[in-house]
């Protein structure tokens, strides 16, 4: 099993939740996924992916499917980097499953998110997480976001499951900085932030890193803020992120993983098209992120939007 070096950051500093690159008629594009993976590890920044996240569009693919991609993503970027596998759904049976599939591909930590759609509550989720942390020896990763999964995980359930010795981080997209702060002034959880505008909030309270979703184009930058945060030099940090901006504007002007697809596609890297339920962005829609783009600091390729 891959650790860090620093404890204190049990899977890197700087992760992206990567897209699943898929082939024009939707197949899984296993050479895009190890391309993409090589490219963010050594080109963008990054020391960890996260490989079967709702980026990666977890919930349309197939059981076999997301074993593909993990095993690509670990042959792609070997001890490179730490490669954490979305494992969690509102099935706890079958969380168990994707869990073990996980551990068989050779991944480093998993990533668990709330159990969605079905509201479990507080006991539910203590249950749940510590249920399929006992399944496995690989560390994890809790996913609060409840904007998705419609149930937060409370202060005191966070603080109970900290208890448990391979729960060792949280994924916070909650956008409750009061929240998080008690969290951490009371657990030796490591916090990343989840959402790419909290970033720089996030460090100041104590956040180890960031799982991103823009990482996939300004990965290199966001590393850089982090970086100079924590050497202090708190101004650079933060003309990094009002820099950064129009990039994050841009990314989530729609759902996440539709424009960083575009994106994607707008740089030459791999990416294809995204599953039904969600739609490809439209032209228009293109033409705007373009603009966003451009106005972050991206450089495209002068045929971008030709």
């Amino acid at each position: 099993m891959r650790t860090t070096k620093d404890p204190t950051r049990p899977f890197g500093r700087a992760l992206t939740a990567m897209v699943t690159p898929m082939k024009p008629d939707g197949g899984v594009d296993v050479d895009g996924v190890q391309r993409l993976a090589t490219h963010l590890v050594d080109s963008g920044g990054n020391d960890g992916l996260v490989i079967n996240g709702t980026t990666g569009e977890y919930p349309t693919l197939s059981d076999p499917e997301k074993e593909i991609v993990l095993r690509a993503a670990v042959e792609a970027v070997g001890d490179r980097a730490t490669v954490i596998a979305g494992a969690g759904n509102n099935d706890t049976r079958h969380t168990l499953e994707v869990i073990a599939t996980a551990e068989k591909a050779g991944v480093h930590g998993l990533l668990l998110v709330s159990p969605y759609y079905n509201k479990p509550p507080q006991e539910g989720l203590y249950q749940h997480f510590v249920t399929a942390a006992n399944s496995s020896d690989l560390p994890v990763m809790l996913y609060d976001i409840p904007g998705r999964t419609g149930v937060p995980i409370d202060t005191e359930t966070l603080v109970r499951l900290a208890e448990h010795p391979r729960i060792l981080a949280v994924k916070d997209a909650k956008g409750d900085l009061a929240s998080a702060s008690w969290v951490m002034a009371r657990t030796n959880l490591a916090y990343y932030s989840g959402e790419d505008m909290l970033n720089l909030p996030l460090y100041s309270v104590g956040a180890v890193g960031h799982v991103s979703v823009v990482g996939h184009v300004v990965g290199a930058r966001l590393r850089a803020m982090l970086d100079a945060y924590e050497a202090g030099d708190v101004a650079t940090a933060t003309r990094l992120h009002h820099g950064l901006l129009p990039v994050y504007t841009g990314i989530f002007r729609t759902q996440g993983v539709i424009l960083t697809k575009a994106a994607l596609r707008l740089l030459g890297l791999p990416a294809g098209p995204v599953r039904l339920p969600l739609v490809d962005a439209t032209d228009e829609q293109v033409a705007v992120l373009i603009e966003d783009l451009v106005a972050g600091g991206v450089a495209l390729p002068e045929k971008a939007g030709a």
